[in-house]
C-alpha cells in the first residue's frame, strides 16, 4: 500500500459514515397530520389533506436518520367553512407567499422503549425554528407506525397577523399530531 492509498483510506475513515438507514415509503392513506387549537374558548381540530414525507431511519442507528415532510398549507381543513376559508389567507398561512410548511429532521434520538425524538427544523411562512418532535414507534417486520405530538406557539411562525396576534380570539398555542404508517422500500 502506497502512502497515497493510506492517506485516502484515512481520509475516508475520518468522514462520518453516510446514512445506511432504511428508506421508508409513507402511506398517505394511512397517515395524518392534524392540528388542534382554541377559538373563542371552544376547542377545534383540523388536518392537512395533502403532504409528502421522505424518511430514512434505522432504529439501530437513529442518529444517522433523516426525514423531510412537506405540508400543503392550502389543504388545511377543520370542518368549519369560515375558518377553512380564512386559513389560506394572508393573516394565517398566506399560501400565496409560501404554499408549504416544511419539517426536516436531521437526526433521531432513541429514548428507549420505542420512544424517539426527531430533532430538526420547522418552517412556516418563511420562519424557521428548531423543534423536537417526540414520537412512539412500533415496527412489525417491514412496517412502521409512528405517532407523535408537538406543541407550538403559532405567532412564532407568523401565523395569525393583525388582530389575530394577541390570542384574544384564537389561542396562541397549537397542538400538532403526526401519525405516519410506512413500509420499507424494496432493496433497503
Amino acid at each position: 500500500m502506497t502512502v497515497r492509498h493510506l492517506l485516502v483510506l484515512m481520509a475516508l475513515q475520518a468522514v462520518p459514515p453516510q446514512v445506511f438507514a432504511a428508506e421508508w415509503q409513507v402511506d398517505p392513506a394511512r397517515s395524518a397530520i392534524r392540528f388542534s387549537g382554541v377559538q373563542v374558548g371552544v376547542p377545534f381540530t383540523g388536518g392537512f389533506q395533502r403532504f409528502e414525507a421522505a424518511v430514512s431511519f434505522d432504529p439501530a442507528k437513529p442518529e444517522t436518520g433523516h426525514a423531510t415532510v412537506q405540508i400543503d398549507l392550502a389543504s388545511a381543513k377543520t370542518g368549519d367553512v369560515q375558518r377553512d376559508e380564512a386559513l389560506p389567507q394572508k393573516d394565517w398561512f398566506d399560501v400565496k407567499a409560501e404554499a408549504k410548511a416544511r419539517f426536516e429532521a436531521t437526526r433521531f434520538v432513541d429514548r428507549g422503549d420505542g420512544r424517539y425524538e426527531a430533532v430538526g427544523t420547522l418552517t412556516i411562512r418563511g420562519k424557521t425554528k428548531t423543534v423536537t418532535l417526540p414520537f412512539r414507534l412500533t415496527l412489525n417486520g417491514g412496517k412502521a407506525h409512528a405517532v407523535g405530538h408537538l406543541d407550538l406557539v403559532r405567532t412564532e411562525f407568523g401565523v395569525g397577523q393583525g388582530a389575530w396576534t394577541s390570542g384574544q380570539w384564537v389561542a396562541l398555542e397549537v397542538g400538532v399530531d403526526v401519525e405516519l404508517t410506512a413500509s420499507l422500500k424494496p432493496g433497503t
